[in-house]
């Protein structure tokens, strides 16, 4: 029997092998009852008021996938000029998915969450249920790339295609009614190439005991000079720990020791 433990272990080693991955192996095909399996943990993400208020649309059928493709390729010509220092990145290797998983978000079963009782809690409430379905929608996301580094595939989570434009386009092509907003896109694949680790906080610097720690603060500057100067390697080196890039002390410079020890923060000042 397995014990704790073991199922301890096989989790968390799925967890630090799922990488979003851009570049897949064109030409590959993947049966459906995979695909079943990957929609099947999406379905077992917890969600607000067991409201399951999301439903998974998956794309395999090639001329299906191309039409996504597209409206991906008009989302990025439309949206790269206006983005401010952010790593580009072509959605071109959409074509060499074995297929799209998309999570629309059912923006109607918010009225399954706590509402107010009066016009002077509205606003709290509202503003609440707003993070309830934006949560619920990442946890089947996070379940769905699970699932798929699970079974040897590998995927991405593309951010866009829930903003109204890219939007209105997707639902042209997957025909999904109104009120439905594609919050999650997660293109699934087969890797080109072998997945290094990622970058990762130490774990000393993430937890905090009883309450939080000041000198676990990150502070705004730490936080300009990751956008200005690490953002761009932090996203894709294949190296966990940042203080063993082989150019660590000229990527991370003045911040190195807040990016790789326990207390970003000595002294604790925050403001």
């Amino acid at each position: 029997m397995e014990s704790a433990t073991d199922r301890y272990t096989d989790l968390i080693d799925v967890m630090r092998r799922r990488r979003s991955v851009r570049r897949f192996e064109p030409g590959q095909t993947v049966d459906r009852a995979v695909l079943l399996k990957i929609a099947e943990a999406g379905r077992w993400a917890p969600t607000g008021a067991n409201s399951q208020c999301f439903d998974i649309v998956v794309v395999d059928d090639p001329k299906v996938r191309d039409a996504v493709l597209d409206v991906f390729i008009d989302q990025s010509n439309r949206l790269i000029d206006h983005v401010k220092g952010f790593p580009a990145v072509k959605k071109t290797y959409l074509a060499n998915t074995v297929a799209i998983v998309i999570v629309l978000a059912d923006e109607r079963w918010k009225q399954a969450f706590p509402q107010a009782t009066t016009a002077a809690w509205e606003r709290e409430y509202h503003e609440n249920n707003e993070r309830i379905l934006i949560a619920s929608i990442g946890a089947a996301v996070q379940n769905i790339q699970l699932a798929v580094t699970a079974v040897g595939l590998t995927s991405a989570w593309l951010s866009g295609g829930g903003e109204d434009t890219t939007n209105e386009d997707l639902r042209r092509v997957l025909g999904f009614p109104e009120g439905l907003r594609a919050v999650g896109t997660i293109p699934i694949g087969v890797p080109e190439k072998d997945l290094a680790s990622r970058y990762r906080r130490p774990l000393d610097q993430v937890v905090h005991w009883n309450g939080y720690d000041p000198e676990k603060f990150r502070p705004q500057a730490m936080l300009d000079y990751y956008v200005q100067e690490v953002r761009q390697f932090a996203m894709y080196r294949g190296e966990e720990d940042a203080g063993h890039w082989e150019d660590a002390d000229k990527r991370l410079g003045p911040w190195k020791e807040a990016f790789t020890g326990p207390r970003p923060n000595p002294g604790g000042k925050i403001g």
